[in-house]
């Protein structure tokens, strides 16, 4: 699974490697957590791409409350296409979460260990994400989102056996395209990305509570 992650890239940065129409304004961080907003791209109204603020956890249209957000954090790429909480989505209402890297913990004797996983660059780049618009009973209206995970890659597996799918930029227009709406053509992008120019290093505890939201939380465990 994928339950915390970072996006610290600068505005230009972001704007440059998700070919936005402006630069966005977007504070670092470094520990995101679940329930939070995240910044994410997806097809704008009126052609071309927005970034947008999207609740993490994704809230089926037919949900009776926005409480199922927290399970829905994730979704498996291997299901996508027949689960009731995101097959409409994935035809339909598909975005980039904006990361420049992920945590996960891999069991060391009695506990776990943190690792922050990324790519070599330090650059920025998008996790394959699904989206959907809820309106509760009295008006509420949530944006909200699911990263899509798949099997981990060699760099990843000995921590945990699961990764988010990273697209690469070739990739985003295919994945962002509101008319293709085929599983059969999406499915193939949902596959773990090459561990050729990536790096995972053990960090500290201090990710462990989402309330430090500091450079230290992906700083090698050495220097952390």
């Amino acid at each position: 699974m994928c339950g915390r992650f970072t996006q610290a890239a600068p505005g230009e940065v972001i704007a440059e490697a998700f070919g936005l129409p402006e630069v966005p304004e977007l504070a670092p961080r470094y520990n995101i957590a679940p329930t939070q907003e995240v910044a994410a791209v997806r097809a704008g109204a009126a052609g071309g791409r927005e970034l947008v603020a999207l609740h993490w956890g994704l809230i089926p249209a037919w949900a009776n409350d926005r409480a199922v957000a927290a399970r829905m954090i994730n979704a498996r790429a291997e299901t996508l296409a027949a689960k009731a909480a995101f097959r409409s989505a994935f035809r339909a209402r598909r975005c980039l979460v904006v990361a420049d890297g992920f945590y996960e913990w891999r069991k060391v004797g009695a506990g776990k260990r943190p690792y922050f996983i990324g790519l070599a660059s330090a650059r920025p780049f998008g996790f394959a994400g699904l989206w959907e618009r809820w309106a509760g009973a009295g008006g509420e209206a949530v944006e909200s989102c699911t990263i899509v995970t798949t099997a981990a890659n060699e760099l990843v597996a000995p921590v945990h056996d699961r990764m988010p799918v990273i697209l690469e930029p070739s990739e985003f227009a295919l994945w962002l395209d509101p008319a293709l709406r085929d599983p059969e053509v999406l499915q193939p992008l949902l596959r773990p990305r090459a561990a050729a120019g990536m790096v995972a290093y053990p960090v500290s505890e201090l990710v462990n509570s989402p309330r430090n939201d500091v450079p230290g939380c992906r700083a090698p465990l050495a220097a952390a």
